[in-house]
Formats: C-alpha cells, sequence, structure tokens
C-alpha cells in the first residue's frame, strides 16, 4: 500500500499535546485527537534526526485508530532498553478509501521521552611505588549499554581530587564503549595528582546516564 502526503494547514486537524508516562516497562502516549481523524500514523525516531514527512518508508510508520486509542485510553509500547527517543503522530484523513497523512508544520505533533538513564559504574585502581614520584593508575568502566566515546572524559587534577569537568587537565577517551566492563591500560601519574571521571555534557548526558564511582 502507498501513501500521500499533504502540508496541512488547518490547526483543527492539528495533533497537539502530546504527552508520555513510563510505567514499569511500558510507555504510554496521549495527544488531542481532533475531529474528523479516523486514524493516524506513528513514526519514531531518535532524537536530532532530521524528519522528513513524505520520505519516511511507509514498513516504519505504525497505524493507529481511533478505536484502538480509545481501548488502550492512548498509544501504548512496551519499553526495550534505556535511551531517548522521539515520536511523531501523523493525522491521517481518507481520499477516495486512499490514506492521506498530513504533515503539520508547527512540531506539537511529536515528542522527545526518555526511558530511564543508564548506570555507568567505574572504578581507579592505584598502584604506588615505594620510592619515587610517580604511581600507577588502571581505570575500570562497567556500562549497562552501548556508550559513546565522547560521553565520558576523566580530569587530572595536582594537589586535590577534580571537583567538576574543568577542574584540572581534561582528556577524552579514544573508543567507544560496549556494554559490560573495560578495563582500561595503566597510565602513570603523580603521587600529589588525583583523578575523576565525568560526563563531558552534564546537560546533555546527565538524562541519559548516571555516573557512579565504585
Amino acid at each position: 500500500m502507498t501513501v500521500n502526503w499533504m502540508e496541512e494547514t488547518n490547526p483543527d486537524r492539528f495533533i497537539r499535546n502530546v504527552a508520555f508516562e513510563l510505567h514499569d516497562n511500558q510507555a504510554l502516549i496521549t495527544w488531542h485527537w481532533p475531529d474528523g481523524i479516523p486514524c493516524v500514523y506513528i513514526y519514531k525516531a531518535l532524537p536530532g534526526v532530521p524528519v522528513v514527512p513524505n520520505e519516511l518508508p511507509l514498513q516504519q510508520l505504525r497505524l493507529y485508530t481511533r478505536e484502538e486509542y480509545k481501548a488502550h485510553t492512548g498509544y501504548r509500547e512496551r519499553v526495550e532498553g534505556i535511551g531517548r527517543y522521539e515520536y511523531h503522530i501523523f493525522p491521517c484523513v481518507l481520499d477516495a478509501g486512499k490514506p492521506v497523512l498530513l504533515a503539520q508544520a508547527n512540531g506539537e505533533n511529536s515528542i522527545v521521552v526518555s526511558t530511564g538513564r543508564a548506570r555507568i559504574q567505574y572504578s581507579i585502581k592505584q598502584r604506588k611505588q615505594l620510592f619515587g614520584k610517580y604511581q600507577s593508575v588502571q581505570i575500570q568502566i562497567f556500562t549497562e549499554t552501548f556508550v559513546a566515546r565522547d560521553v565520558l572524559c576523566y580530569v587530572k587534577k595536582e594537589g586535590a581530587m577534580p571537583a567538576k569537568k574543568d577542574d584540572g587537565t581534561r582528556y577524552d577517551f579514544l573508543d567507544d564503549f560496549e556494554p559490560g566492563t573495560t578495563i582500561l591500560p595503566e597510565i602513570e601519574i603523580k603521587k600529589t595528582e588525583y583523578i575523576r571521571l565525568f560526563l563531558t555534557d552534564g546537560q546533555k548526558y546527565g538524562e541519559l546516564y548516571e555516573l557512579i564511582p565504585k
């Protein structure tokens, strides 16, 4: 089946007031359903990925009728994994029995949701030399899910533990982190230096990850 698209300019047919709730492992999405709209198509994407309605593949759109919405008091979906997603809800009308999807430019038909924060646990093991000014340090990181290299950094500071990512010399990681435990190669620092891990962008990644020292 093929569908056609048209730009919707009539606000009476707009999807709006999209809301999200998470209960156990089930997501519930609700919205204002306009009169005269028998069904919608739902598209789920990663946040920040440009969405061009008339270029979306039909097999990635989920048809949802007004009757289903009433029966389930919204759109319900089982949550698989942890992360952030963006749901787009496109109203649909029938023209000579064929579906026509309506694209609304105001963005009120979409919502970005978070399905929880993944834990990142880390430990820093120190091996001090009996004589000398240096010590060997090894960082171990455990992640529940895939974590890109630019999410984390470590900071080295002389004389005290770093309080924030800009409190000392910052170092970025070279590789991504697969789920499970990653043991990094030992590094050598002064005995008077301290190391701590941080999220590179607390506002951006704080909704996705919980950084926990062990």
